[in-house]
């Protein structure tokens, strides 16, 4: 009897996942049309609080509250939820801002006294200014940072040409919605899968950028230290590094007040190299891991600790 009612409830879910996904998917689509229709300052504050108060009594919550005590120590609850509250309100303002992305970046480069929701250093615009002008490949790295949408836009607004790895959502209706947002200005898009490194190998040998998020968990990936703990990084820059060798840097948005961001380029990550000169796949995603654990010591809040981070 317990089997039979067990299969009944698996049939029943399987036949009704469908359902499900479409009436998500048309969820997110009617949010994203939605979206574009308000002031889109007014709307990340709207979706900040939203977010802050839904986000506290979901499980994710929990894991983010842990992931904060294994990364610091040293901080007091009070902090830790402070840090946490921050979190919650950076990803309700990202849902906010995905649907006006088309005009996020807003700096003009001809008229740069005019205002600008974007500012970044003479130096992050010498690096970005070398990696557009010097004919070579190159591989940029960024992190779940601030709002990590945006440096994509920014690369094609200023003549960057980028391919950039991106995964997609498991609704399709839902994926469908968002690729033809990020299609409006954010270069060459790779959906992630068996074919995509060689899609990315290839993109370098033409002399593209290639663009990726490296800072998930990945079971199977190679080990690195975060946060003084082991945990799995994503090989795939480093094995590109061995059939294209070519600069790497790291790029992250910081979230300012007054719905103002800050964009930044690192200087070059040097790559670590066995005895015989090959790159070193695990010594090089320990150096990339540790740029990103230094931008998120530094903004903590606007990090994303809300998914597994170590073992």
């Amino acid at each position: 009897m317990n089997r039979l009612l067990l299969r009944t409830k698996a049939r029943l879910r399987d036949a009704g996942k469908p359902v499900a996904e479409a009436a998500v998917g048309a969820l997110t689509i009617a949010l994203l049309r939605t979206t574009r229709y308000f002031d889109p300052d007014k709307t990340a504050n709207f979706f900040g609080r939203v977010t802050r108060f839904i986000g506290r009594r979901l499980r994710e919550d929990r894991i983010g509250r842990e992931n904060l005590k294994a990364a610091f120590p040293e901080k007091s609850p009070e902090e830790i939820e402070t840090i946490l509250t921050g979190v919650w309100d950076n990803l309700g303002r990202i849902g906010a801002e995905f649907a006006h992305l088309d005009h996020i970046w807003d700096y003009d480069l001809d008229h740069p006294e005019k205002p600008s929701r974007i500012e970044f250093t003479p130096r992050t615009k010498e690096i970005f200014d070398s990696l557009r002008d010097d004919g070579k490949p190159a591989i940029i790295f960024a992190s779940h940072l601030g709002n990590w949408e945006i440096p994509a836009l920014g690369a094609v607004a200023h003549g960057l040409d980028c391919a950039i790895l991106f995964r997609r959502p498991n609704i399709e209706s839902a994926d469908r919605a968002i690729e033809r947002i990020r299609a409006v200005k954010m270069g060459t898009l790779v959906p992630a899968g068996r074919e995509a490194p060689l899609k990315l190998a290839e993109a370098l040998q033409r002399g593209q950028h290639v663009a990726m998020l490296v800072d998930q968990y990945m079971g199977n990936g190679v080990e690195v230290t975060f946060f003084g703990r082991k945990t799995k990084a994503n090989p795939t820059l480093a094995r590109l590094l061995r059939q294209v060798e070519c600069p790497v840097h790291g790029v992250r948005i910081i979230r300012l007040p007054n719905h103002r961001f800050r964009a930044e380029l690192s200087e070059e990550v040097k790559p670590a190299r066995d005895a015989s000169g090959q790159i070193d796949i695990q010594g090089t995603m320990q150096a990339v891991t540790s740029v990103i654990e230094g931008w998120v010591r530094e903004y903590p809040d606007q990090w994303l600790w809300l998914h597994r981070r170590w073992r």
